[in-house]
């Protein structure tokens, strides 16, 4: 199923998180809502990533999600994140996407196994092999406890569904070499805060956080950051952005999206819980600096 969209004309993508009512379950009409502001922003969507507490839903609380999302049909390119530990049933999730109108897969590495690179290499090729869609692995060794190599990327490169890489390790060094193994594979931050000097070092976009809160403006500043215009508001970005994650994420996002009146519940999955955050002065903060940019 080929996509109506040109992945390169989106350089942001949000992590979309999923919004629960007060009985924790999936609040559809606010879902409705989120996505209609990342369609006016102009901003890619990304479904049940971390951000999205993919891994804390049902398998058919997800494939509600991306049947419901897609129904809406919004104008922007859609993508669904593979995560896990156990391939056959990441291949069947792949399967199941590939029946859908989406655009696009994030495949994460394999979640608490720890493989090494000829296990890395046969869960990355097989998901690759079965999707029907352009895809973009993602590096977050902080999640998964594994890191995807330079040298990996580099030898699968080649493959036809290989688009892009979301780099989250927070090393600038590590980005650097990834650009070095693979030139021609786009390199999106994982990142909200470090998204300035990535782009000085040749990113292509953002995969953000940041932007289910403030949509316009993070779409704003990534083209700024692009453009390397703009620099005397970087430090003032990544303090707003940083206070994001002073707990786990999406803690703190959810958090401002309810005191926002963007979620009816600040509600999360457990074993993560809003009652971690226990000061909201310094979101409230950021709030009000990001927005006032307008």
């Amino acid at each position: 199923m080929k996509s109506q969209f040109n992945l390169s004309d989106y350089p942001l993508w949000t992590a979309l998180v999923t919004p629960f009512d007060a009985e924790n379950q999936v609040d559809f009409s606010a879902l409705t809502t989120l996505v209609r502001d990342q369609e006016q922003a102009r901003n890619g969507i990304l479904l049940l990533g971390s951000t999205g507490e993919g891994l804390a839903l049902t398998q058919q609380e997800q494939q509600q999600i991306v049947e419901f999302v897609c129904q809406l049909a919004p104008s922007v390119p859609l993508m669904v994140a593979v995560g896990g530990s156990n391939l056959e049933q990441q291949t069947q999730w792949v399967r199941f996407c590939n029946t859908q109108p989406i655009d696009a897969l994030l495949l994460g590495s394999p979640i608490y196994a720890k493989p090494g690179k000829v296990g890395l290499t046969h869960w990355f090729s097989t998901l690759l092999d079965e999707s029907h869609n352009p895809c973009m692995l993602y590096n977050v060794p902080g999640r998964s406890a594994v890191a995807i190599a330079p040298e990996l990327l580099g030898e699968l490169a080649c493959h036809p569904n290989l688009w892009a890489l979301k780099e989250a390790s927070g090393d600038i060094a590590t980005f650097e070499a990834f650009r070095q193994a693979a030139p021609d594979v786009a390199i999106y931050s994982g990142d909200d805060g470090l998204m300035p000097y990535f782009a000085q070092a040749g990113a292509t976009g953002l995969v953000s956080v940041a932007a289910n809160a403030w949509p316009q403006q993070t779409a704003e500043f990534v083209r700024r950051s692009l453009s390397g215009t703009s620099p005397n508001l970087f430090t003032t970005w990544s303090e707003a952005a940083n206070s994001l994650f002073a707990v786990a994420n999406p803690i703190p996002v959810k958090v401002l999206m309810h005191l926002q009146g963007k979620l009816t519940s600040p509600n999360l999955r457990p074993p993560l819980t809003h009652l971690e955050l226990t000061h909201t002065d310094a979101i409230t903060r950021a709030n009000k600096t990001i927005l006032s940019w307008n």
